[in-house]
């Protein structure tokens, strides 16, 4: 069993920054993949971008592609997700999933383990 616990979501103007946190506790962090989900309300939960378990392959959806980035510390039991240049189609709750199941999972139901969510929204 893992737990993941989000933090770092608010509120900003378009073009500002975040970075969400998705702090692990439970079983071993460094053998899951980590991944980002977002979802906007009335609209499914949608892949953001994952992590191998070593961080050194990372995958990232194409709306988000060169304005957010995925790190992780395994040491920390942490994954971090940098927002660039947000805009206002970014707004949603995201949420940190882990993964045992494939590497660079894109899908919901490759997660093993979800996180609360965390709000973020973006103003124009």
């Amino acid at each position: 069993q893992v737990q993941l616990v989000e933090s770092g979501g608010g509120r900003v103007q378009a073009g500002g920054s975040l970075r969400l946190s998705c702090a692990a506790s439970g079983r071993t962090f460094g053998i899951y993949d980590m991944g980002w989900f977002r979802q906007a309300p009335g609209k499914e939960r949608e892949f953001v971008t994952a992590i191998a378990w070593s961080g050194d392959i990372t995958s990232v959806a194409n709306s988000v592609k060169g304005r957010f980035t995925i790190s992780r510390d395994n040491a920390k039991a942490t994954v971090y997700l940098q927002m660039n240049s947000l805009k206002p189609e970014d707004t949603a709750v995201y949420y940190c999933a882990a993964s045992s199941i494939a590497t660079i999972a894109s899908m919901v139901s490759e997660y093993d383990f979800w996180g609360q969510g965390t709000q973020v929204t973006v103003s124009s």
